[in-house]
């Protein structure tokens, strides 16, 4: 579903699953200051929108997901993840509860199969799952912003800002009143500065959630039995996991950002040695220069410096080896 924003004055398109928003308005580190400033929005309308109403809803929810959500306070925001029955990461949702209604929204693309497998599992539960994407369009506020929230509109409140999500007919009215627009190329250096995971970007197939640092926030680890639990305990309890996020400052004096996928080397190791990583995201931050999110093997040591294909990169740690 194309954002009508993309007719806003030097809108670029985003690409691969991002392609229905705007990558930029013509100056990505203004736009990546004003967010970090507080001001201006983000168009996240592209991303799917899913909400479960009825006196269930939240004792259902908690048996499938992550997190516990059983007692959610209303207005209070939560992420959760879905997993598989070995306990990869099938969906990461972002959710809130207004008092009848939980709003949840997630990866552009994904609420079909979100919904087709709660769906499945509703049984004798006293709940309707519905696609909202069509009707509501969730829009970003970065922390400290003052911009208005119309009346009625569902508001999810977290530390980076605020998720409204505002009926989708409302939407360009909305950035002429509260504009400027940020592209999603400014959202996401934020994202990797403060070491934010992405479900598709930062996961594959296999991650688990300790990988990424999902332990706590997505992940709460004193509740009741989930799909995929024992992988997530057993992990916890007795082992590590095979990868661990880290952060990378790029070289600087590299032209082109390495790609979502290139292969991380020990830098002593040079062009020839095995792959210890990939890279997941990378971007330009405004005030820090080129860095990205990457997954490394956990055995790969915490001080040691990396090469992505020719582009030097120096390592922070995000998950504990």
């Amino acid at each position: 579903m194309k954002s009508p924003l993309l007719s806003l004055p030097g809108a670029v398109p985003a690409e691969g699953v991002d392609e229905a928003v705007a990558a930029h308005y013509g100056d990505l580190f203004r736009e990546q200051r004003a967010l970090a400033d507080g001001t201006g929005f983000v168009d996240l309308s592209h991303r799917g929108v899913v909400t479960v109403t009825g006196e269930d809803r939240l004792s259902w929810l908690h048996l499938l997901l992550t997190q516990h959500v059983s007692d959610l306070p209303a207005g209070r925001a939560t992420e959760a993840l879905i997993l598989s029955a070995h306990g990869h990461i099938e969906h990461a949702l972002y959710l809130v509860d207004d008092g009848e209604t939980v709003w949840m929204h997630a990866e552009p693309g994904t609420q079909e199969a979100l919904i087709a497998y709660l769906e499945s599992m509703k049984f004798f539960y006293r709940v309707e799952v519905a696609d909202r994407t069509a009707d509501f369009a969730v829009v970003h506020l970065p922390a400290g912003s003052i911009a208005e929230v119309p009346e009625g509109v569902v508001v999810r409140e977290m530390s980076y800002g605020r998720d409204l999500f505002l009926p989708r007919t409302d939407l360009e009215s909305y950035a002429h009143k509260n504009g400027p627009a940020a592209g999603l190329l400014a959202y996401e250096a934020l994202r990797v500065e403060h070491h934010r995971p992405r479900l598709g970007f930062e996961t594959d197939h296999r991650t688990i959630p300790h990988e990424l640092g999902w332990i706590g926030s997505a992940v709460h680890l004193q509740k009741g039995c989930y799909r995929g639990q024992e992988t997530v305990a057993r992990v916890q309890n007795l082992g590590k996991p095979p990868r661990r996020l880290v952060f990378l400052h790029l070289d600087g004096s590299e032209v082109h950002l390495p790609p979502h996928g290139t292969e991380l080397r020990l830098a002593d190791d040079g062009p020839d040695g095995r792959k210890i990583g990939f890279i997941t995201t990378s971007v330009r931050h405004h005030e820090l220069g080129p860095i990205a999110l990457a997954l490394v093997k956990r055995n790969v040591p915490v001080d040691a410096a990396l090469v992505a294909d020719t582009t030097a990169a120096a390592q922070e740690v995000v998950v504990e080896p």
